[in-house]
């Protein structure tokens, strides 16, 4: 079992504080400010999900971001695409962060603090998802880049928001304002920025006087189903994006 003060300041991209109660608050961060993803992020979240999945002590997780957004750049530092050893890790870890997530067997939280144009994925295998007005979502970089949005979104949107809107959803990159989620049932409150963290912490502390078996086992219970679709779908997904991925590294050879 994994303990806290081993992995707290692990993460270099992860701000990690816990209350007594056992109310574990996750901040994504680029040196203190909004997230930039890229390979060493995608890397370091498989360890960061596995360590907060292991310790017992943890009571309830929320997810949260830093800045003006949650989840809106990404850069390709660290990331091989284009050679298949290089794909290979890129599929495991992607693989291996949604079963990650789902492994965390104590109710988990949301809190989008802005745009979520990337890897929303990760918010919608929690719980309960509060967003801010300025909140939007979209699937920006997949089709920028040329390749299949194989790494959980084909998997998940479908599965919120119904398989006509969600295909929709990724094939037009459809932006998502907060309201509009929320009507569809991918957010569940819409809080105004100054409050979203303290609503979030006030629906974790109710959750965490719950015997800690019955939260447990109650977020177990609801996230059987995302188990099996994930399982069935991610390395699945992961494949086609990398054959799309493969191809766009030819046809940049072909005009270089």
């Amino acid at each position: 079992m994994a303990r806290f003060e081993t992995y707290r300041d692990a993460f270099p991209n992860a701000r990690l504080t816990r209350k007594p109660n056992g109310v574990l608050e996750v901040a994504l961060h680029t040196e203190g400010g909004k997230l930039i993803f890229n390979g060493h992020t995608h890397e370091q979240f498989v360890d960061l999900f596995h360590a907060i999945g292991e310790d017992r002590d943890n009571r309830v997780v929320i997810l949260t971001g830093t800045g003006d957004a949650f989840m809106d750049e990404i850069r390709p530092d660290g990331f091989d695409f284009f050679t298949p050893l290089g794909y290979d890790k890129i599929l495991r870890e992607g693989v291996k962060v949604l079963s990650n997530i789902l492994d965390i067997e104590v109710p988990m939280i949301t809190a989008l603090n802005g745009p979520v144009l990337l890897h929303s994925e990760y918010a919608l295998l929690t719980d309960i998802i509060l967003a801010t007005p300025e909140t939007v979502f979209q699937d920006k970089p997949h089709f920028e880049f040329g390749i299949v949005p194989g790494d959980g979104m084909h998997i998940v949107w479908p599965e919120v928001i119904g398989s006509i809107r969600g295909r929709y959803f990724l094939l037009t990159r459809q932006v998502l304002d907060a309201a509009t989620a929320k009507e569809w049932g991918v957010v569940n409150e819409i809080v105004p920025a100054d409050r979203l963290l303290a609503r979030a912490h006030e629906i974790a502390d109710g959750i965490a006087t719950l015997p800690p078996l019955t939260s447990r086992y109650t977020r177990m219970a609801l996230t059987q189903r995302l188990r099996r679709v994930v399982a069935e779908g991610a390395s699945y997904g992961l494949a086609l994006e990398g054959i799309s991925a493969a191809q766009v590294a030819r046809d940049m050879a072909a005009q270089g």
